[in-house]
């Protein structure tokens, strides 16, 4: 199988975790990352809550709900809405290079919101056209490590597709 597509899959069940585990331990803070043999979430959760989590979040994908795969924290509205914050400070200041700072300033400013705003739209299509992917046919957790150095806490959650 296509190491992209394994990524993409895992993102997918990786958000849709996230998503579960955000309503069942609401005031707990979490993140995740993906790889080709499964995902990593960051966070000190208890193991079975996460395992349960992680099968639902399997259950419902395959079951369409599709839009778990996305998710508004992912890594990909950041980057996209630093890359145009960036982009559009650029644009804005371009015509004002020979003005003081009062022109500058707001002219960068606005530039920066609009790219922020503009990022997170693009954001999400991103993850739902490009980073993530649900669109495989079975999927099984093969295992869930919770690991720990010093005071941090993640688990290993290897999924299989075949």
């Amino acid at each position: 199988m296509n190491f992209i597509t394994l990524i993409r899959w895992n993102h997918a069940v990786e958000h849709a975790t996230i998503h579960i585990l955000s309503r069942m331990l609401p005031y707990v803070s979490m993140a995740g990352r993906s790889n080709k043999n499964g995902f990593y979430i960051y966070g000190d959760l208890p193991t079975e809550t996460l395992r349960s989590a992680v099968q639902e979040a399997i259950d419902r994908i395959l079951a369409g709900e599709h839009q778990l795969a996305i998710h508004p924290n992912c890594g990909t509205n950041m980057v996209s809405s630093a890359v145009l914050a960036a982009g559009g400070t650029m644009l804005a200041t371009t015509g004002t290079k020979h003005r003081g700072l009062s022109e500058q300033v707001p002219a960068g400013i606005l530039g920066a919101l609009m790219g922020v705003v503009l990022g997170q739209v693009v954001g999400l299509r991103l993850q739902a056209q490009v980073t993530t992917g649900t669109d495989f046919k079975r999927a099984r957790i093969v295992e869930i490590q919770r690991k720990q150095i010093g005071k941090r806490v993640y688990h290993w959650i290897g999924i299989s597709y075949t």
